[in-house]
């Protein structure tokens, strides 16, 4: 099991850029995928980014496609979200997760999720 605690969330003019981190505690970090999500106001949680356990392979949705890049450090235990030319439909709270598969784009299967983190982009 892991424990997953992110940061790096503000407030950002439309076109800027911020840098999510998540640090996870736990012997396994290096064994899941892992994921990004986000929800805004009334709307669901989805899927923004992904990242297999060794991060060979990554998923991005199509609306952050060129603009995001997930990363991961499994020495740091800590993975990574860089978000450039931030839109304001960008705005919401980040979470990141983690799936004991190895890699998973489907939300069912991330059952360890951190507390999340505020993103406000302005325009």
């Amino acid at each position: 099991q892991v424990q997953l605690v992110e940061s790096g969330g503000g407030l950002v003019q439309a076109g800027g850029s911020l840098r999510l981190s998540c640090a996870a505690s736990g012997r396994t970090f290096s064994t899941y995928g892992l994921g990004w999500f986000r929800q805004a106001p009334g709307k669901e949680r989805e899927l923004v980014a992904a990242i297999s356990y060794n991060g060979g392979n990554t998923y991005y949705q199509d609306s952050v496609k060129g603009r995001f890049t997930i990363s991961r450090d499994n020495v740091k235990s800590t993975v990574y979200l860089q978000m450039s030319s931030l839109k304001p439909e960008d705005t919401g709270v980040y979470y990141c997760a983690a799936t004991p598969y190895g890699s998973s784009w489907s939300r069912y299967e991330y059952d360890t999720w951190g507390l999340g983190t505020q993103v406000t982009v302005s325009s």
